[in-house]
């Protein structure tokens, strides 16, 4: 079953390279020059998408910094810091969307974002976003869902935390509410994952079980997963990105820096090429290469009449004689000309 569709101007599906997606997140710092500057850098670096993420403080949590609005976790990196806080530190102003995508746009990038709220899809239309993304951890909203859903717009879901039940719900939302173009993207929602609890052999099941494209929303550290999740069926990546995660920032820790940005778009892209169509017996590319497999040669001059020893017929590169698996066949046998040393071995002159 083919599930191809465009997202702006770039197929999806299994018959066309990963897309990539590189995620703006927070790593803006709340400057808006240093967020274009990453803007630029993923296009640069040969990324596809550009995503943002649009909400505010009050739209994402209650201003509370106790009880479960504090972040009390030491395993996280935003310990000590309230909900509130955190979304006040990281979201991305809305009077920027339009500055920031204009940019991309610009540059080759599709733009486009996550929203967290109705109001965030309200916006997001005036923008005319050309697709948009579910978070994992709204993944269960079905509200919210629905909402996305009703643009009759590309979804993109993230699975992180989800069971299959959960899923199947989420779909039928999405499905029932007008999405016709999704992808589901396998994900682990620890900051960072480690590669270990990635479980990418589960992107193939996804496809199957939803009759979807899929991907994978990674955050583990390197290029290394997402190549592998390529292999296995994966038609989407998204990592987060940032300028340089020395500069600090809510998603620096877990994020590609240019450099390895641009390995993510090369390696992944070399997966998907490699993975061809099953065959066996040499490929076009491999025709000038038979030449010099191993062949039976004669490896000294010879008389008629003499016989074919180990010292004077021989296994060797190149490949113009006899295949090797006439070797024991052929000793013993006498020849019945004159043949130089350095002939390739063929019937005609074995007696």
């Amino acid at each position: 079953m083919s599930n191809s569709f465009k997202i702006g101007n770039r197929w999806i599906g299994r018959d066309y390279p990963p897309f990539i997606i590189a995620e703006l997140s927070g790593n803006h710092n709340q400057s808006l020059e240093r967020a274009l500057a990453i803007v630029e850098a993923a296009a640069q670096a040969g990324a596809h998408g550009l995503k943002l993420q649009t909400y505010t403080a009050d739209t994402m949590t209650l201003d509370l910094a106790e009880g479960e609005f504090f972040i009390d976790d030491p395993n996280t990196l935003w310990k000590g810091c309230s909900l509130y806080e955190l979304y006040q530190q990281a979201y991305t102003p809305w009077e920027w969307h339009e500055l920031i995508f204009a940019r991309a746009g610009e540059l080759g990038l599709i733009p486009f974002s996550t929203p967290f709220d109705e109001t965030a899809v309200d916006f997001l239309e005036t923008l005319d976003a050309p697709c948009y993304k579910i978070a994992s951890f709204e993944n269960t909203d079905i509200p919210l869902i629905r909402k996305v859903a009703a643009t009759g717009k590309p979804m993109i879901i993230s699975t992180g935390m989800a069971t299959v039940a959960e899923l199947d719900e989420t779909v039928r939302a999405a499905r029932e509410a007008g999405c016709q173009d999704l992808i589901l993207l396998k994900c682990t929602s620890t900051y960072p994952a480690p590669p270990e609890s990635s479980n990418v052999r589960t992107i193939p099941h996804l496809r199957e079980l939803f009759g979807c494209e899929v991907g994978l929303s990674d955050h583990t550290m390197g290029v290394g997963a997402a190549v592998a999740a390529v292999t296995l069926g994966a038609r989407v990546i998204e990592k987060h990105f940032t300028l340089r995660r020395a500069d600090g920032g809510v998603d620096s820790a877990f994020s590609l820096e240019p450099e390895e940005m641009a390995a993510l778009v090369t390696e992944t892209e070399r997966g998907w090429q490699a993975l061809g169509e099953v065959r066996y017996g040499p490929t076009e590319t491999e025709m000038a290469s038979t030449g010099f497999r191993r062949s039976l040669y004669i490896a000294a001059d010879l008389q008629p009449g003499d016989v074919l020893t180990p010292a004077n017929l021989r296994r060797i590169r190149p490949g113009h004689g006899l295949p090797p698996k006439y070797y024991d066949t052929l000793l013993g046998k006498k020849v019945t000309k004159v043949v130089s040393k350095g002939t390739p071995v063929d019937w005609s002159f074995i007696g």
